[in-house]
């Protein structure tokens, strides 16, 4: 089997714009939550979220008239995508175009896009929607675009399984590179579900929090959405190396599982065999583990359970690994989050920082658990893994190690 590496990185979200932005953010605890800033807030109990500041990011060689022919989730991949191609160096046009892929997640696709097109049908009773309102709100239009622009030719698709999309993604490209049958991928996640309407539904489920996101923290009362995309440039080790690619990670190992009991509460049974299958696949030891980047929503069961999870097969915290949550900073990404929390594991491997959990005011009994806290810790970390854990009780784990 072909190893495989990420040789590029993009992500624009809360915390910054690229990825300099992103990982200065990160280290410094740095909290991205703020007052949304969209339409009939005022109806809405929670009105903070991981918003993208737009004004960031317009120049970034966009047409305008394309621009508004985008929903703003698919500009966000766009733009993370090229950003990771600039940092790969590599040329997708240079290659065989059929021998490279693309493969994204997302959760809710184009909601924004869906829910200001039912205002117009049912609120303002207009009998007409515009012409490009399918292509604009499908899951598949941030993948086709970046296909278009690239001239990539061979699997482009996009998953959809809620929260653990992007890592199901990262994860699919990776095991098609390790298997030989494609050179290259561009994978990653995008979400952008602030709108009233994906807000609302989220609501109704009174797991939301109207202050502040605290994982793993005694006094959490729930999760805070945020949007942006992260992209990753995964390359046959080979490959990279015949290029003179800067690698900033090698992929060791992936594994997916279902729960197959519940749609949306955690089975701690299911979090330890998902996390074991990765560790498995890597070939890493237990204890080899210096880092690991939780799913860890804020909420009052997910957090609960995975910690269970976590000390079940690692240890309990007096053991050498590190454990945060950074959707403290930056939201919760739904469909993208597993991708800017890989993004803080390379963190992890290439300047030795470990990402804090911020806002942790008091310690949960039932979390004792190596929590890196409100600070960063620089840590020499050489193996790592991160979390995703789905509503419909799908998982998936991605193991990192130092290259």
């Amino acid at each position: 089997m072909r190893r495989v590496v990420i040789t590029g990185c993009g992500s624009i979200n809360a915390l910054g714009s690229n990825l300099e932005e992103t990982w200065e953010s990160l280290a410094e605890g740095k909290d991205g939550i703020r007052e949304l800033d969209i339409r009939d807030k005022e109806r809405l109990l929670s009105r903070i979220g991981g918003q993208v500041d737009l004004s960031k990011i317009k120049n970034n060689n966009l047409n305008p008239e394309n621009y508004s022919h985008l929903d703003k989730s698919t500009l966000f991949a766009i733009l993370a995508s090229r950003q990771a191609i600039q940092s790969s160096g590599i040329d997708f046009h240079k290659y065989e175009y059929a021998s490279s892929a693309i493969v994204l997640g997302t959760a809710g696709g184009g909601l924004i896009t869906q829910d200001e097109n039912f205002r117009k049908v049912y609120q303002e009773r207009k009998n007409r929607v515009h012409p490009l309102t399918i292509p604009k709100l499908m899951h598949n239009a941030s993948a086709s675009h970046i296909s278009i622009e690239n001239n990539i030719s061979g699997p482009v698709f996009t998953i959809s399984t809620a929260c653990s999309s992007s890592s199901h993604a990262i994860g699919q490209a990776f095991s098609m590179i390790r298997s030989g049958q494609v050179l290259a991928a561009i994978s990653g996640g995008f979400e952008s579900m602030l709108c009233f309407g994906g807000l609302k539904a989220w609501e109704s489920l009174r797991i939301m929090s109207q202050e502040k996101c605290r994982p793993f923290c005694a006094t959490r009362d729930g999760m805070i959405q945020g949007e942006g995309a992260t992209i990753f440039i995964l390359e046959d080790l080979q490959h990279a190396l015949r290029r003179g690619a800067k690698i900033y990670a090698e992929i060791a190992g992936f594994s997916m599982s279902s729960d197959a009991s519940d749609l949306m509460s955690p089975s701690f049974d299911g979090l330890v065999r998902a996390m074991k299958l990765a560790m498995d696949d890597a070939k890493f030891n237990l204890e080899d583990i210096d880092y690991i980047n939780a799913h860890g929503t804020g909420t009052t069961l997910n957090d609960k359970t995975e910690s269970s999870a976590i000390k079940s097969l690692f240890g309990k915290k007096n053991s050498k690994y590190f454990v945060s949550s950074t959707k403290s900073m930056h939201g919760h990404l739904m469909g993208g989050s597993g991708a800017i929390e890989l993004l803080a594991c390379i963190l992890a491997l290439n300047k030795g920082i470990l990402a804090p959990t911020i806002n942790f005011v008091k310690p949960d009994p039932f979390c004792d658990i190596n929590i890196v806290k409100n600070s960063a810790v620089e840590n020499n970390a050489e193996r790592v893994i991160s979390n995703s854990f789905a509503f419909g009780g799908l998982n998936a784990v991605i193991a990192l190690k130092r290259f």
